[in-house]
């Protein structure tokens, strides 16, 4: 891959997105930076000239646009060297108080926007950049390896983001250089926070303040201050040297919060063969 790199990044209006893209031109990379709109960025397009920073209107749920973003990234910088896939939102809700049309609106963002990102960036790194490949850091969360309850439609798409990312990851031909990491933050103090929708506490769980849910409820709108301590800015800067990595790793748990939900989750399932294992003695065929 060359220097300077070129990135293309998804839902840069705000959040990691945005500080990635300010990092990103800070250290001497180019960005083509997608989001809904553009404007959001007018103090960046109007600090730097269309040789460094591109903006483009993107909805991932459009699969058409996607690819006319990358051809029009390819067009204007002759390539794509790191693709940072991290449009999203999430919902406060009781998992069966979702309704499932904001369900399954939340996974064409989540899940379905994210992997035709991905294979979009797999094609240009394939057809355009071979034989250099590329970079893509697909964003999940530390609610993949443990679900936060009143957000677990959020946890259950990203955690099918992981299980796809890993099968891409398996199938692609080594001779391509294309390199995928899932960076899983932890509690990063984002203006997703502030612009997550809430859903109606659901009848069965309004009598009962003392239930998961109600607890997670009671701490918004104050759960910025009270829970979130990590810096996007910094989130920025380890997403920049995560893209340099010559053998970056699959997963990168990010934050104390993230370290401690992998820690649990491994421990979980380590304890959970061993203690069942021997269900298992003999459940086969006859040789």
């Amino acid at each position: 891959m060359t220097s300077p790199k070129v990135w293309f990044i998804t839902g840069a209006s705000a959040g990691l997105g945005r500080e990635v893209v300010k990092y990103a031109l800070s250290r001497g990379d180019n960005v083509f930076a997608t989001l809904r709109k553009p404007s959001m960025l007018e103090d960046l397009t109007t600090k730097y000239p269309s040789s460094r920073l591109v903006t483009f209107p993107l909805d991932v749920t459009d699969t058409p646009s996607i690819t006319a973003a990358f051809d029009q990234a390819i067009l204007h910088f002759n390539r794509v060297d790191v693709v940072l896939n991290n449009a999203g939102y999430y919902i406060v809700s009781e998992a069966e108080g979702l309704p499932h049309k904001a369900a399954r609106e939340m996974f064409d963002v989540l899940l379905w926007g994210a992997e035709n990102v991905m294979r979009e960036a797999i094609r240009c790194f394939r057809d355009v950049n071979h034989p250099m490949g590329g970079r893509i850091l697909n964003i999940s969360s530390r609610n993949a390896f443990i679900p936060q309850v009143g957000t677990v439609h959020y946890a259950a798409a990203k955690a099918a983001l992981e299980c796809l990312t890993e099968g891409y990851i398996g199938e692609l031909d080594p001779e391509w250089q294309i390199k995928i990491t899932l960076i899983e933050p932890g509690l990063f103090r984002t203006s997703m926070i502030q612009s997550h929708a809430t859903e109606p506490i659901h009848p069965a769980y309004e009598s009962n303040p003392s239930l998961p849910t109600r607890k997670y409820r009671a701490l918004y709108p104050d759960i910025e201050d009270t829970h979130f301590d990590g810096d996007p800015a910094k989130f920025a800067e380890v997403a920049y040297e995560l893209s340099r990595l010559d053998d970056p790793p699959i997963r990168l748990p990010l934050h104390r919060v993230a370290l401690e939900s992998a820690r649990k989750k491994g421990k979980s399932l380590l304890e959970t063969a061993e203690i069942w294992s021997s269900w298992s003695d003999d459940v086969y065929l006859p040789k």
